[in-house]
């Protein structure tokens, strides 16, 4: 039996993963055994994707146990999945992956991610529950003709939605490999200290993204509108403006959404509720067939 358990926290950035097997996975089955059935409206994650941390995804490899579906979700001490809508059997097993002698932390060399992951598990346990999208009031639509359609169920479908990011969402271009600034033209992997405006923004103009700072949330007259924030040290995210003058996103391999972490249609990234990509970069323009991403 083997496990895989991916810590669902970015956006841009690939999202850590762990494997594990034989005893260590029998262990891990034990400890997510189904509990108590959740009642109706006690569910406490968004039904919509959002920014920041949204819990652990675990898929079962190759031959699994008939107890849990071959993928589901645990956030917040809570089971979520095809037939599944639980309280697990340990209701700290998030904790115990995290923990010091938990699988991402022998994993994953250097404290300051467990320590900076952990602050980011105790703010969605804070927030749990409190998040419920209010009335939406659609902004006033204007056309831009250039810009892409909205159509989440393009990219909603697997393997396309678990396989491209914020950014391939952005600039419209799917590559299935998670594709990252600057890597077409041969740059290197982020570093941390390097996931700020100032780190990002040199990658985007190699690759052929086009700074539009004053584009002040307009229709360019070529090409489409995108935006970058980050969450400082730890993450880039990516929102494109579409042909309805409306904004959406992609949270890492989540769906598609035109709503914000309020819930709210998103009239203006600098406005919406982004969760922890607290830092406003700036707008850029995609012009179609220029930019290579990879």
């Amino acid at each position: 039996m083997k496990l895989r358990i991916t810590v669902d926290v970015f956006s841009g950035r690939p999202n850590p993963t762990v494997i594990l097997e034989g005893r260590a996975a029998a262990e891990a089955v034990e400890r997510l055994r189904p509990g108590r059935t959740l009642e109706k409206g006690e569910v406490r994650l968004p039904s919509w994707p959002i920014l920041g941390y949204r819990g652990l995804i675990v898929e079962q490899v190759g031959r699994g146990t008939k107890r849990l579906p071959r993928e589901f979700r645990i956030a917040g001490g809570q089971l979520l999945g095809a037939g599944l809508s639980h309280e697990p059997a340990d209701p700290r097993f998030e904790d115990f992956v995290y923990g010091s002698a938990g699988p991402l932390r022998r994993l994953i060399r250097g404290r300051d991610f467990i320590d900076t992951l952990q602050r980011k598990v105790d703010e969605f346990r804070r927030r749990q529950g409190s998040v419920t999208p209010g009335e939406i009031v659609p902004p006033r639509e204007v056309e831009c003709p250039c810009a892409p359609l909205y159509e989440p169920n393009v990219w909603n479908a697997m393997p396309r939605q678990a396989r491209n990011n914020c950014y391939n969402y952005a600039t419209n271009v799917r590559t299935d490999s998670f594709a990252q600034p600057g890597f077409a033209a041969g740059m290197a992997s982020l570093a941390d200290a390097e996931l700020t405006c100032a780190g990002v923004y040199p990658r985007a103009i190699a690759d052929q993204l086009i700074d539009a700072p004053d584009a002040e949330n307009g229709c360019p007259d070529e090409g489409h509108l995108v935006a970058l924030v980050i969450d400082p040290l730890w993450d880039y995210h990516w929102y494109r403006k579409g042909r309805n003058s409306r904004w959406s996103h992609k949270p890492g391999g989540q769906p598609v959404t035109d709503l914000d972490n309020a819930g709210a249609l998103i009239a203006d990234p600098r406005s919406a509720a982004r969760g922890p990509y607290t830092e406003f970069c700036t707008f850029m323009v995609v012009m179609h067939g220029h930019v290579k991403i990879f």
